[in-house]
């Protein structure tokens, strides 16, 4: 298959963009063959020229699509405060014609807020139990790595499997604990003439993203194998589950829309768990129970007397609207094992 794509200017700035795709395709039926080119795809791109609205404005748009309000004057105040733009993500599952905005008969603004509220505060919740983990596994890194080889590993080229890309990491490290303004790595700077200090220091002031960066391109190993059978799990499903929590920190740090988010990273499913796992193997590893399944396994072993189970189980009890299933919850998922809150 062969695939060309252009584009240029066309009817008052309207963008064009083709793509044309032809095909070889033989067969022999009878000592012929077939020879068959397909087509081409015109897109068009067009400018926006929507006009900015004021607060009333905007509200009064709600109404006419059929959005409902018990306190207009409240709504106006959230319009202001929140924006339209991201509280509008809360009310799209209100939609009954969502490609013309019409809402679904009965559909109101505050069930909209509502939604956001609860995303707003489990983004808090995760975000608390997730520096629990992260602050671990740093530790554990440090310690493990270290002791198998030295301080200093992270300097080490040999210890990790693309130079090109420790390379890159390594630079990433550097400027992190350049700007740093922590006390302890302001105090090593004055005092050592090492361009970076050991491990247990530089690993507390580079980001999570970056750390996980390092341990993924190590060799592998013992030492990594240990830090990944610290929680049971195997080192590559291990990285999988580190790049969904760095993913879904992301969400949260940037206070984007995720009770219903598809999420971009699909971590791995674990083959053989040696703790208490999912015991259901049809959940959704792109939605959000899943991501939330990780947290909670991880924190059994970070931190075995959390509350992360009451916590949102509570949460759901003050939103007991919110539809769990689109978040890719199990009908019966407090009776999974890891989630009963009875164990």
């Amino acid at each position: 298959m062969h695939t060309e794509r252009f584009s240029g200017k066309n009817f008052a700035d309207t963008k064009i963009s083709c793509t044309f795709v032809a095909c070889d395709y033989s067969a022999s039926r009878k000592n012929s063959a077939l020879r068959v080119i397909l087509f081409f795809v015109v897109m068009a791109k067009i400018p926006y020229i929507k006009p900015h609205l004021s607060y009333a404005a905007q509200l009064a748009l709600l109404k006419s699509r059929g959005m409902q309000f018990a306190d207009e004057t409240k709504a106006l105040h959230l319009l202001e405060k929140i924006g339209y733009y991201r509280l509008s993500g809360y009310w799209y599952p209100l939609l009954a014609d969502k490609e013309n905005h019409i809402f679904k008969t009965n559909a109101s603004f505050e069930t909209a807020f509502n939604l956001y509220k609860f995303d707003r505060e489990l983004r808090k919740i995760i975000t608390a139990e997730i520096e629990k983990i992260e602050i671990a596994i740093r530790a554990k890194i440090s310690h493990e790595l270290s002791t198998a080889y030295n301080p200093f590993w992270i300097e080490d080229f040999s210890l990790f499997s693309s130079a090109q890309n420790h390379k890159e990491t390594l630079n990433k490290v550097r400027e992190e604990y350049a700007r740093s303004t922590a006390d302890f790595a302001t105090a090593f700077k004055n005092k050592y003439s090492n361009p970076l200090p050991p491990s247990f220091i530089v690993l507390e002031v580079v980001s999570f993203g970056v750390l996980l960066r390092l341990y993924n391109n190590l060799l592998s190993s013992k030492a990594k194998k240990d830090i990944a059978e610290t929680f049971g799990l195997s080192d590559t499903v291990f990285v999988s589950w580190l790049h969904s929590i760095v993913s879904i920190r992301n969400v949260c740090a940037h206070h984007e829309r995720l009770w219903n988010k598809k999420l971009r990273i699909q971590p791995l499913f674990p083959r053989k768990p040696r703790q208490m796992w999912l015991t259901n193997n049809s959940v959704n590893n792109n939605r959000l129970f899943y991501a939330l399944s990780i947290i909670l396994y991880l924190l059994n072993t970070v931190n075995p007397k959390h509350s992360f189970k009451q916590k949102m189980c509570d949460l759901f009890t003050k939103y007991p609207s919110v539809d769990k299933a689109v978040m890719g919850f199990l009908a019966d998922w407090e009776n999974e094992p890891l989630w009963n809150k009875f164990d």
